[in-house]
């Protein structure tokens, strides 16, 4: 039913996106109607697709068009971060904090890479190891970095 219903909402409000591609839909479930089980209430529906360049697409089409629509009314589709994502990016916390503070343009990318500008240029680093490796060619950012990695 839940896959249904987003397969629904799809077609409703991006005709042309269906058409294009198959979406791969993994699994889908509605979540339980905490409030009141016996009362019809809106309730969010949890799918997981299996390529992520098509759930990339879906969100910014939704972003872009702004107005999501099921049967006529108004709904709202948005990204929910996986446990294991949210803990990567996580790690990256205390990093990105101090580099934020010394206007070193910190990005944390998705998944769960921190990029930064440094001398002009974009660096990007997949792990804390790649970045302990980079920071032993430049002093000062081990200076900034002293005591976090």
């Amino acid at each position: 039913r839940a896959k249904n219903l987003f397969e629904d909402i799809v077609a409703e409000s991006f005709p042309n996106m269906k058409k294009e591609t198959e979406i791969l839909i993994l699994q889908a479930q509605s979540t339980p109607n905490k409030i009141n089980p016996r009362r019809l209430t809106p309730r969010h529906i949890v799918i997981k697709i299996g390529k992520n360049s098509d759930k990339e697409r879906i969100l910014k089409l939704a972003r872009e068009k702004k107005k999501v629509k099921y049967k006529g009314n108004l709904t709202n589709l948005s990204a929910d971060l996986s446990t294991e994502t949210w803990q990567a990016r996580k790690k990256w916390q205390e990093i990105f904090n101090m580099m934020n503070r010394k206007n070193m343009q910190p990005r944390i990318l998705y998944p769960a890479s921190l990029s930064f500008r440094i001398e002009g240029e974009i660096k990007v680093f997949p792990n804390k190891q790649k970045l302990k490796e980079f920071i032993t060619t430049k002093p000062a950012l081990q200076e900034i970095l002293r005591g976090i990695l």
